[in-house]
């Protein structure tokens, strides 16, 4: 969303002044056309949108059952972004057994989600997150180990600490300084997959200018790659029954940051960019 309402080029259309912002949602059905659902059903939606009722195409809706998890799981660990943890790690940085895995934004949505599925297939996960609260957590989720990265007077050097083999793979939700110290950590042919660039939300019409890492890539043998999810969109069922088959084996576990009420909305948006949320951040109405 910080994206689509930047004038800078992106991936998805951008917003002008007086548009609805965008936003997934899950929601009880007052009514439909389509007979595919039915009153008093509850549905996710990629369309919802920031506002308390709203009308979404039938195609785009699927039916959540709240038997197994809660129905929030569809917008965390059983939606987006658990997807994104999933594809990120397991299909784009296609990574060995007990190779070290680096997470940045390692409590986030993706982050706490991540690291638990380099837990569950015997890596090496190393989180790096903003606060010591966050860092313990990550530590109870599976994380061997984790790096403040607004406390370290030196993040190269702590970074190399915690990865003294070096960086396998690096999944980056957020780009910036943690960026450079992955890189200049990064082992012989380490994968990057880029998720996510939180670090640049304010400045995203203008160039990232910082370290050039071609030299490092280059002796490296590295990948980098970036990362949509909608390119997996085939292959979400299995990937799902995963997550579910971890969930209610108690192998994944997530924390919520949830504010309630609708005015609260754009509160939420701005503690998120700012990395004030502990988990996924969720507005309840």
């Amino acid at each position: 969303m910080r994206g689509r309402i930047s004038p800078a080029k992106n991936y998805a259309a951008g917003f002008k002044l007086g548009d609805l912002m965008l936003g997934g949602g899950v929601g009880e059905v007052i009514s439909s056309g389509s007979s595919d659902f039915s009153p008093g059903q509850i549905v996710m939606s990629d369309y919802f949108g920031w506002q308390p009722f709203t009308v979404v195409p039938a195609s785009s809706a699927k039916i959540v059952t709240t038997t197994d998890a809660p129905m929030q799981a569809a917008l965390s660990y059983l939606g987006m972004p658990g997807l994104t943890a999933y594809f990120s790690l397991l299909k784009t940085a296609r990574p060995k057994p007990g190779e070290t895995v680096l997470i940045s934004a390692a409590s986030g949505a993706v982050g706490q989600i991540a690291g638990q599925i380099a837990r569950i297939k015997g890596l090496d996960p190393v989180a790096v997150a903003g606060t010591d609260e966050k860092l313990e957590w990550c530590k109870e989720l599976g994380y061997r180990t984790a790096v403040n990265h607004r406390t370290s007077a030196d993040l190269v050097a702590d970074v190399a600490a915690a990865c003294p083999n070096g960086v396998d793979v690096f999944i980056d939700n957020t780009a910036g300084p943690i960026h450079d110290a992955a890189m200049l950590n990064l082992s012989t042919f380490g994968r990057v997959v880029a998720v996510g660039t939180i670090a640049l939300a304010d400045r995203l019409d203008q160039p990232d200018i910082g370290l050039r890492h071609l030299r490092r890539t280059l002796i490296a043998r590295a990948r980098i790659e970036g990362f949509l999810l909608d390119d997996h969109a085939s292959e979400y069922e299995p990937a799902l029954a995963d997550l579910l088959s971890w969930y209610k084996q108690g192998l994944l576990q997530t924390k919520e940051d949830i504010a309630e009420g609708i005015e609260l909305v754009p509160h939420a948006f701005v503690r998120m960019l700012k990395g004030e949320n502990f988990g996924k951040q969720l507005v309840k109405l």
